[in-house]
């Protein structure tokens, strides 16, 4: 069974002692790609056979997850295409 991952959202906020704190890189399961690009689950897995699609990592043998700042930069590659 795969678990949720998760991270601390408080190492995301920055603080006047640390007004340039990185975001810790962070794991995200099928769901949450899909609600984030507006794709069903076919056509994410159909993108990423193509080679136009972040794939997926296993974190066991029923656990997809995603580096969520390969979403991101998808994401922003599409909306700058958008604009071409």
């Amino acid at each position: 069974m795969c678990v949720n991952v998760m991270h601390d959202h408080s190492l995301n906020s920055s603080s006047p002692d640390n007004p340039e704190r990185v975001r810790p890189p962070r794991l995200i399961r099928l769901p949450e790609v899909m609600d984030r690009v507006g794709l069903r689950r076919t056509a994410v897995y159909e993108r990423v056979k193509e080679g136009e699609f972040p794939k997926p990592r296993s974190l066991g043998p029923r656990c997809s997850v995603w580096v969520e700042s390969e979403i991101d930069e998808w994401v922003n590659r599409v909306i700058d295409n958008g604009r071409s």
